[in-house]
């Protein structure tokens, strides 16, 4: 159709729409599931101060550690309005944690498959097993054998129950020995516990790299798929002969029912933060590979991740609270 000015004179004109609020106009609360100082609050503190300036307000973080790190999911559940003012990292244990209390006939106080948006992927945990430079293992081999004559008697930290204890789990299953978790809220406590002799090793996410490059701490192995870039001589728990290995990617998420405006806005701040000079800066120093993954591609990824920790609490039984 070809429009006249008398076509367009007699053309009904829409009124126009309501104009949406500005996104955000307010500051952001991202809850961080652990305790201050650890590798994931370091790096995730460096992320929001960065996503702040491309959304022109303030991202404050807010620490609440406890339950497996699932204490940001289940306030997002429970209490937080979907307007994208309250997000929250999304570890893998939140699949772990609901799957575990299903299997021992307990209701989760979240769905994960119902009760959340999924704002964006991040990046994954390069985590591993370190002990005190006077310890007497120099390999993971070494460790391992002293377990197998002494079944129970090392004790080794983990920041929560049935997180990178898992792992530990696992290992101790393929390589047949015994050997008893100590959890702690968050990496801070736990290293702190290890360098105080308190226990005999720990397996953590990277918060102890630094400490690993001064020699206050020996690597003795890396539980990822592939060796740490800055660690090239440590070896993964594959190469050590235990086909066991976890490669941890986590995001950001918030209630469900968030606008796809919103979610938008939000998944671009975190997007440009995610690759910004200082960010990947700090990712390097813990040794944490970029696992970006937008919107769409992360709500479909998670499908899968709640699938295969199902299958990991029924392979080794698992329990809420260890």
């Amino acid at each position: 159709m070809r429009f006249t000015r008398r076509t367009l004179l007699a053309t009904p004109i829409a009124a126009p729409a309501l104009a949406q609020s500005r996104f955000p106009d307010r500051p952001i609360r991202l809850i961080v599931p652990w305790t201050p100082g650890g590798a994931t609050d370091i790096q995730m503190r460096t992320l929001a101060e960065i996503a702040s300036r491309h959304l022109g307000q303030s991202i404050v973080v807010e620490n609440r550690p406890g339950a497996s790190g699932t204490m940001g999911a289940q306030h997002l559940a429970r209490d937080a309005r979907p307007d994208g003012y309250t997000i929250s990292q999304m570890p893998l244990g939140i699949f772990r944690f609901a799957a575990m209390l299903r299997a021992n006939g307990h209701a989760p106080p979240y769905e994960p498959m119902r009760d959340f948006t999924w704002i964006i992927r991040l990046v994954g945990y390069m985590g591993g097993v370190v002990v005190r430079p006077d310890a007497p293992w120099r390999t993971m081999q070494e460790l391992v054998e002293h377990a197998r004559r002494n079944p129970g008697l090392l004790f080794y930290g983990t920041p929560g129950a049935n997180t990178t204890d898992v792992t530990m789990r696992r290992l101790a299953r393929a390589a047949g020995v015994e050997w008893t978790a100590v959890p702690f809220r968050g990496a801070a406590p736990n290293l702190a516990a290890l360098l105080g002799g308190d226990i005999q090793f720990s397996a953590e996410t990277s918060a102890w790299a630094d400490m690993v490059m001064e020699g206050r701490l020996r690597l003795l192995a890396v539980y990822t798929s592939t060796r740490a870039e800055r660690f090239p001589d440590v070896p993964t728990l594959r190469e050590c002969g235990w086909d066991v290995f976890s490669d941890s990617p986590y995001g950001f998420g918030g209630p469900r029912g968030m606008e796809p405006r919103v979610v938008n806005i939000l998944h671009d701040a975190f997007k440009a933060a995610l690759f910004d000079p200082a960010h990947l800066a700090v990712l390097r120093r813990f040794d944490m590979p970029t696992r970006y993954l937008d919107s769409e591609a992360y709500a479909n990824s998670v499908i899968e991740d709640n699938q295969r920790e199902i299958d990991v609490v029924r392979e080794l039984n698992l329990r809420p609270g260890g």
